[in-house]
């Protein structure tokens, strides 16, 4: 009953169209904790900064933060393990997040508890009609839950993030609910989930929740897993050879970097997205970019990221 009462609120409050951060982020943001579980090597409290196009950071002087220049409108870049934020920039301004919304996807099908081994099929309710995207999973294809699972966060695949919410137990709207009361749970008060897939661009959330969400998916094995395969191929049915999906994320494929958790997105409306659990100079990282124009500007701003830390002798410092 209690529950029940809450998911009413939520609902409530996640149907509220304004979002008033935006005039906020021109000024100081005043004192705010960032999500945290008690376990180590996750984010502790951290009394959120003033935000202006780039912030201070305690381990960084305002020149090395001046060094750093990226193209993504929206970026921020927090000790994992501390908290403490490294680089922000537009941080509580709310944006569409794209498939990114994958992510919040995953924790509430994993939450549910669901058998991974149940097979889901596509339907024609799953065909992406918004933006007309296409998809390798044909209507009618049957794949265990797993493997939906595995497709939706690696290779951000639309069809399996649908069914994924339509085969919850009460339906689609019902998974879109508990997304948004997810979304409460973890602080994450600018933002709002109105799909699984990410297409609707009234997926909207800020760099700073979606540090939280990075922060909470960390937790679940199964999404560290699957969201940093390079590949894996896939047996579907009315093909004859099994079919090959491919990671999202070439930093992923390239196999350079330490990456414990990755999430793509992007829709017109959103830019080139891309947010991370990350280790550097043996610091485990969280890397949220967003709004990236170009199409290699998110990858470009991750390579410049892990080189301004390795520059600033990072390591060294927080050791």
């Amino acid at each position: 009953m209690k529950r029940n009462i809450l998911m009413l609120l939520v609902t409530t409050f996640f149907l509220q169209p304004a979002f008033n951060a935006t005039a906020a982020d021109k000024s100081t943001q005043g004192a705010a904790s960032v999500s945290h579980r008690t376990s180590s090597g996750e984010l502790k409290k951290a009394t959120r900064v003033a935000h202006s196009s780039t912030a201070s950071s305690h381990a960084m002087s305002d020149d090395d933060v001046a060094n750093l220049q990226l193209g993504s409108s929206k970026a921020l870049i927090i000790n994992q393990q501390t908290g403490e934020i490294l680089y922000a920039k537009n941080t509580n301004t709310p944006t569409p997040i794209a498939s990114v919304t994958k992510l919040m996807t995953a924790m509430v099908v994993l939450d549910a508890m669901l058998p991974l081994d149940e097979y889901l099929t596509v339907s024609s309710a799953d065909i992406d009609t918004l933006k007309g995207t296409g998809s390798r999973l044909r209507v009618g294809t049957s794949l265990p839950r797993g493997e939906m699972l595995q497709l939706a966060l690696m290779a951000s695949e639309n069809r399996a993030a649908s069914a994924l919410g339509r085969h919850y137990p009460g339906g689609l709207q019902s998974f879109i609910q508990a997304m948004n009361y997810k979304a409460f749970e973890l602080g994450m008060f600018n933002t709002r989930f109105v799909d699984p897939t990410g297409l609707n661009s009234g997926n909207v959330s800020t760099a700073e929740d979606l540090a939280k969400l990075v922060n909470a998916a960390y937790e679940y094995p199964e999404i560290r897993q699957v969201s940093t395969a390079p590949s894996q191929e896939v047996a579907v049915s009315g093909n004859r050879n099994r079919m090959n999906f491919v990671n999202t994320n070439a930093l992923v494929r390239k196999g350079d970097w330490v990456i414990g958790l990755s999430k793509t997105g992007f829709i017109s409306e959103a830019g080139r997205c891309l947010v991370m659990q990350a280790e550097i100079v043996g610091q485990p990282l969280i890397i949220v970019l967003l709004d990236s124009t170009g199409k290699l500007t998110r990858i470009g701003d991750a390579n410049r990221i892990r080189k301004w830390l390795e520059g600033n002798q990072f390591g060294a410092r927080m050791g």
